[in-house]
């Protein structure tokens, strides 16, 4: 057993207890179980969020009671996070309810779901709750049968003294558990003694999804109900400057049509108050289709936003921002970045002295990769409810980061943040986009306005021309090598609009003795947010492909290449900020080359493509196999590999590897949003190519490191590397490198698609 301190106070314990109703209610705080570096890699967060109580509830009839704290949108940590309370609960899973929890920064912190972060930062917490759970429960059964409490055992809801017999279920016992104090510390269970965590459950909530139960934020119904949607600019760059309801509001059903400022001038907004239009044209109605055609019916002006000055705060502490007023095309900004490329950049890193090792070098090689804004697209469009009184406010719906909205919240309708109650729904998809509250903050103000209770609904064109996009990228790389092929210098330069993609102590950084990562970026009114794996989704892809290439040039496997490279990182690494461990990164190649038959004969039908990468603490490898089908490529089979330390429900882990396999695909080849003007020109999915059903791999094969690390992040680490794995297949197909996202542009000029 492991000894781990409990952070759970007398006090605490007695008000929580009281609070169960006669049963047994566990109240934890997180604070004590969070290290520096559990965190380090999630957005800042105020230091009052980190005070975080999650809730055991168990009945007398020996019903267990697990409240979720984090929203739930397709991770599945609806059943994952319950199981590791289970485990150290010793629970009976059959008798375990789950329900999610409302957003309380007190009791349940953060509640951030997101940067992979769910069950690696709550995997110590949860466990403590769980253990100390058990222990009462034992002290319990202990004192009422006079015995040792060393002799009480525990399985399955059930309590044991094999001396004497005598047995009984948690709930029989929960009442005199809430008057023992949790102990100092608590037994944590040995890892190979797990027999919930490490095996697979069912989603706790599949029945309800399958049998369509009401849990999304679109579900969400209350008496009174109005509907309203926000008539935006067509252009960023622009703003409202008059507008003519007379029409629309003779429609049967419209309530009223107004103007409305999301932020007034000044407001400082958040780190995560990102939002592309201040000045809101509503329309408030009776229902949906009242609403949509009375949109139409609106006689709008539209003028030039010109340049304006945001006023931030959150990350980086309180800045003016300068939000350029141009009407931005695709074209004109890919010129633009082959302008700041030319020009001097920040440096991010360097090793060595790379530019002798380039200007001694017998050989140069430098290629350049673009890719273009990515709209989310998550199935179920922006909506969230509100109902705002001038004493209190309920909000729900769909949101990944309730925390982050809620100060907002209060500043902007003058509501003290306990007069504002936040209920979260399960979410038709996030992938980062319902990490940005805006949407919830233009209900608020709505439903203020019209002093009545408001769904606001985007629809898919609102959505996907609203903004918060995956940003533009582009990267140079450049190797430098000797006489005799070996590897001497590497070169990385990354920009983008508005931010460059580079991860500079990231691998190869530390595998190279001469090495130079440079970044650099240019402002835009084009509003970008986090999209699964934020960054690493571009950079991963361009970085694979390179080394791909470079391996070809090398005379060398492009898998024993990568390897070569993570020996030097770990037997005599260059450096000493190296964010990867050689050891595991090395792990999923070599679990991938065999796996996947890297070598064999029977595979020689397949063109393949290797990549790998390290992201959100986890490591991910895939090998592609694509053929040609009806004389287009496809992906036929993937054979994947992840080290994401202990999995804690192996069928719903790889159900998420499988899902980012699937979504790595349809973005590498098909993933593009332009601009014109400053108008998006695409608007739904007609014109915004996703993988279709039937071009998705016919099989994917995922396995997982047996580790017994504590877990780190999965919902993202598998992401990234499918571009460049997608890619490199690509050039064993077509016979020619792809540089420019989506593939398949280049597939069209090649006469491939």
């Amino acid at each position: 057993m492991t000894q781990q301190k409990t952070s759970i106070t007398r006090r605490s314990f007695l008000k929580s207890s009281a609070l169960a109703g006669g049963g047994l209610m566990i109240s934890f705080t997180w604070l004590s179980a969070f290290s520096p570096a559990d965190t380090k890699n999630a957005p800042d967060v105020n230091e009052n969020w980190m005070e975080i109580n999650g809730y055991i509830k168990i009945t007398p009839d020996n019903i267990i009671k697990i409240l979720n704290p984090n929203p739930e949108f397709g991770q599945n940590v609806m059943t994952s996070l319950p199981m590791i309370v289970a485990e150290e609960l010793e629970a009976d899973w059959q008798k375990v309810v789950v329900e999610m929890g409302p957003h309380d920064s007190v009791k349940l912190g953060p509640q951030f779901t997101g940067g992979s972060n769910s069950v690696r930062m709550y995997w110590k917490p949860l466990r403590e709750a769980g253990a100390a759970a058990r222990h009462v429960l034992m002290e319990a059964a202990a004192q009422t049968w006079g015995v040792p409490v060393e002799e009480v055992t525990t399985k399955a809801g059930m309590l044991y003294h094999e001396r004497s017999g005598k047995s009984g279920t948690y709930g029989s016992f929960a009442s005199k558990a809430a008057a023992i104090p949790i102990p100092k510390e608590v037994k944590l269970k040995e890892v190979k003694n797990f027999n919930v965590v490490r095996s697979s459950r069912k989603n706790v909530e599949g029945l309800k999804i399958v049998s369509g139960k009401p849990l999304f934020g679109l579900d969400y119904q209350q008496p009174g109900m109005l509907i309203a949607m926000i008539e935006h600019p067509p252009a960023f760059g622009m703003k409202l400057k008059s507008f003519d309801a007379a029409e629309a509001l003779k429609l049967p059903g419209i309530k009223d049509v107004f103007s409305q400022k999301l932020y007034e001038d000044g407001f400082e907004q958040g780190g995560f108050d990102t939002r592309s239009f201040n000045d809101l044209l509503v329309v408030v109605g009776n229902t949906t289709w009242e609403v949509m055609k009375a949109r139409k019916k609106l006689k709008v002006q539209w003028e030039p936003a010109g340049d304006t000055k945001d006023t931030m705060g959150g990350r980086g502490g309180k800045r003016e921002v300068l939000v350029p007023g141009e009407l931005e095309s695709t074209d004109a900004q890919l010129r633009k970045m082959q302008e700041y490329a030319a020009k001097p950049a920040q440096q991010l890193r360097k090793d060595g002295d790379p530019e002798t090792a380039f200007k001694n070098a017998a050989q140069v090689i430098e290629r350049t990769y673009n890719a273009p804004f990515l709209a989310h697209n998550c199935l179920e469009p922006m909506n969230f409810f509100a109902h705002v009184t001038d004493e209190k406010a309920l909000l729900v719906g769909p949101l990944q980061a309730p925390g982050w909205t809620e100060p907002t919240l209060s500043k902007v309708l003058n509501l003290p943040a306990d007069k504002i109650e936040i209920r979260m729904t399960r979410m038709g998809g996030g992938f980062g986009r319902r990490a940005y509250g805006h949407y919830l903050t233009e209900a608020a103000l709505i439903s203020k306005k019209v002093k009545a209770p408001v769904k606001l609904v985007y629809t898919r064109e609102d959505d996907m021309t609203y903004g918060i996009y995956r940003p533009m990228y582009t990267a140079t790389y450049r190797a430098a090598l000797d006489a005799n092929k070996n590897l001497i210098a590497f070169h990385v330069k990354g920009g983008g609009i508005p931010e460059h993609a580079i991860h500079a102590n990231r691998f190869p950084a530390g595998a190279v003795d001469n090495y130079l990562a440079e970044g650099w970026q240019i402002p835009s009114n084009i509003t970008i947010g986090a999209f699964r794996a934020p960054r690493s989704n571009f950079n991963a892809a361009a970085e694979q492909s390179f080394l791909d290439e470079l391996a070809e040039a090398m005379g060398k496997d492009p898998i024993d290449f990568r390897l070569d490279l993570l020996k030097r990182a770990k037997e005599n690494p260059v450096g000493k900020n190296n964010e990867y461990d050689a050891d595991r990164y090395a792990q999923v190649l070599k679990l991938v080359q065999e796996k996947s038959g890297w070598n064999k004969a029977e595979n020689k039908k397949y063109s393949r493509g290797v990549a790998a990468y390290f992201c959100h603490n986890s490591y991910a490898a895939h090998v592609v196999d694509m053929v040609m089908r009806d004389g287009q490529p496809y992906v036929e089979r993937v054979v994947s590999a992840i080290d994401c330390g202990i999995v804690i429900n192996p069928d719903a882990a790889t159900n998420m590897v499988q899902g980012a396999v699937v979504d790595g695909i349809g973005n590498a080849l098909y993933g593009a949003l332009t601009h014109k003007n400053g108008a998006a020109e695409q608007t739904n999915f007609y014109n915004y190519r996703m993988i279709r059903m039937h071009e998705a791999p016919q099989k994917i094969d995922v396995h997982f490191v047996q580790s017994d690390t504590d877990p780190t992040g999965l919902g993202e680490p598998p992401f990234p590397p499918v571009f460049g794995a997608v890619a490199n297949a690509l050039y064993q197909v077509a016979g020619k490198r792809f540089y420019q996202q989506p593939f398949s542009l280049q597939l069209n000029s090649l006469g491939v698609l």
